[in-house]
């Protein structure tokens, strides 16, 4: 019997939980401060066992990874270096979700004398987006041939019938994450040249894309993309970029949150105010006509779509605030999460598209789209769940059973990971439909 611990019940861990009690010889323990979150995920499954674990209790933490054949971090990215330095002392393998962060790449080497791999970013994005990626490329290559631009957005949205606010958009994962991301710089590659977006820019760097079935889309780009001319061996490529899908007019009213000050992190004294005097104070308004006011500081009309839904979401309301201390960035989020949810079997969807422009000997080229469309079950796991979390349990189960033998920290960048997680996922329904021309 392997026995697999796995650390966090959050949103999107079921899936992986349900597919790791269906492999015989699969033990799974699942670690949460909220026992009752992984209860329901284990149903009473005779191979299951739900335990309830604090994290900053390091001692209770290292005693359940000591009975463990392999571990699998759910927790936040900040939590994992922890959980893999534990995870090398007992010489156990780990598996995350996560992007690679400098100190857990540190730990490659320790890695590698312990016979034991750390595998990262084996989700969705990161994760599906690698994989699939890799896919093509070493096809291109095997066929002579070399990929001189590479385009990749990935977009988790509601399903257009459950596209019923005036935002555009509900949350299947972390909130704050989402928001968080509004921050973050960019940078890419565009024929031949670096673009560098600095995150007050981030939403005045737009383009936009059709999606067969779907309609159109926003994209703007996602964090620095220049870093994946290594990691997928893209050395001649001119034009590299990685970006995300939003639904039209996301943008412009996330521009508007950060010109507002929403995005501010740092916590101030907030007793007694509303999120209109809130709104206020962030532009230095008198807070009589609190829309008004808002519209003229964005040099907006007050009828403007973005106007709109921030007044729908109740930023210039009399609503009392829930706390007394609190960063802007967090009565943001915390409100977002109140207002965009899912109705009971409304379905989100995940939506991950390639391009690439290939030259091969002879001056031929070819255009690849490689584009994956997936819905969530109604009454189900949504497709966020599944897409980030299959691929997570396939690697565990690859890990496991001896079929990837890679020792060190890595992604999932190579064949003997890739294949068979596409593989597996492509019988679960999760695939990609890939046009040349």
């Amino acid at each position: 019997m392997k026995h697999i611990l796995v650390l966090g019940a959050g949103l999107v861990a079921r899936p992986l939980v349900r597919y790791l009690l269906e492999v015989p010889g699969f033990h799974v323990t699942v670690a949460t401060r909220t026992v009752r979150k992984a209860e329901a995920m284990i149903e009473g499954h005779p191979r299951g066992a739900p335990v309830t674990v604090d994290v900053e209790r390091e001692d209770d933490l290292r005693a359940l990874v000591a009975k463990a054949d392999l571990a699998i971090s759910l927790l936040p990215w900040t939590q994992h270096l922890k959980v893999a330095r534990m995870c090398l002392d007992r010489g156990i393998p780990m598996v995350t979700t996560s992007y690679v962060s400098p100190d857990m790449r540190a730990l490659d080497a320790p890695a590698r004398e312990k016979g034991v791999i750390l595998l990262n970013e084996v989700g969705l994005d990161p994760g599906i987006d690698h994989m699939s990626a890799m896919r093509i490329i070493h096809d291109v290559e095997r066929r002579g041939g070399k990929v001189e631009e590479f385009e990749s957005c990935c977009g988790g949205l509601p399903a257009p019938e459950a596209n019923t606010n005036p935002w555009g958009y509900k949350f299947s994962w972390s909130p704050r994450g989402v928001v968080l991301a509004g921050r973050n710089s960019a940078r890419y590659l565009r024929g031949g040249k670096i673009v560098e977006t600095p995150g007050p820019d981030l939403f005045t760097d737009v383009r936009s894309a059709e999606i067969p079935g779907i309609g159109a889309m926003e994209i703007y780009p996602n964090r620095d993309s220049l870093g994946y001319r290594d990691i997928y061996g893209l050395s001649d490529v001119v034009t590299l970029f990685r970006g995300t899908f939003r639904y039209p007019g996301h943008s412009r009213t996330w521009k508007g949150l950060a010109d507002l000050g929403w995005l501010d992190l740092e916590e101030r004294d907030v007793p007694g105010m509303t999120y209109a005097s809130l709104q206020s104070r962030l532009i230095s308004s008198p807070g009589k006509d609190v829309r008004a006011e808002v519209a003229a500081f964005l040099r907006m009309d007050p009828g403007s779509d973005p106007i709109h839904r921030m007044e729908w979401l109740g930023l210039f309301s009399s609503d009392p605030l829930p706390h007394t201390r609190i960063s802007p960035l967090d009565v943001l989020s915390n409100r977002l999460n109140e207002k965009l949810v899912y109705a009971a079997g409304e379905r989100d969807m995940i939506i991950l598209q390639h391009r690439f422009l290939a030259r091969f000997p002879g001056g031929r080229t070819e255009r690849i789209l490689s584009t994956l469309t997936d819905f969530g079950i109604p009454g189900g796991d949504s497709s966020m769940a599944r897409t980030v979390s299959l691929p997570a349990a396939i690697g565990t189960r690859l890990v496991l059973e001896g079929r990837i033998t890679t020792t060190g920290v890595h992604i999932p960048v190579l064949p003997e990971m890739y294949d068979p997680i596409l593989e597996e996922l492509e019988r679960l329904g999760i695939r990609f439909v890939e046009t040349t021309q």
